[in-house]
């Protein structure tokens, strides 16, 4: 009894980590919760494979700076990369989001001139047995993006 009352307090305290790096109040050590980070999109490198230019199969590389909802307090980072295609229009994607409480890796599509939903795969850390999407939209012409995900936390058996 001690000991899942220790995990119970364990569990929750990265929870309190979690909710720090994203300006939220902490939520509960499981149930449905919403991080919110801005991306800022400094370091995105295309690399041109095939036919010149933009075509598909081309691949963009990234490893970018996180910041939580007010786009003021660094909160973490990504690393990641997408193929192209449909050229000019989407990219298939896959990236892993590193923040205090643990990393979450997506998995979907980014649209040239919308928004769109990616699956969540998976996670460690307080994330290890989250499930769900997230939310991509654009922001400064480009070179910011909202990772809004919508999580809802298993608990650990």
């Amino acid at each position: 009894m001690k000991a899942l009352a220790l995990v119970a307090i364990a569990a929750a305290g990265a929870l309190v980590l979690v909710a720090t790096a994203t300006g939220k109040e902490a939520p509960p050590p499981r149930g449905e919760i919403t991080i919110h980070v801005v991306e800022h999109a400094t370091t995105d490198a295309v690399t041109d494979t095939g036919a010149k230019g933009d075509s598909a199969g081309d691949v963009l590389t990234f490893a970018n700076e996180l910041f939580d909802r007010t786009n003021t307090r660094h909160s973490g980072h990504d690393q990641g990369f997408c193929v192209r295609t449909v050229a000019g229009a989407a990219w298939e994607c896959w990236w892993t989001a590193f923040l205090a409480g643990g990393q979450i890796t997506v998995e979907g599509p980014f649209y040239d001139a919308r928004n769109s939903r990616l699956a969540v795969t998976g996670g460690t850390g307080v994330y290890a047995k989250a499930r769900g999407w997230m939310q991509l939209r654009s922001r400064a012409a480009g070179t910011q993006f909202d990772f809004i995900y919508h999580l809802t936390l298993m608990p650990s058996r």
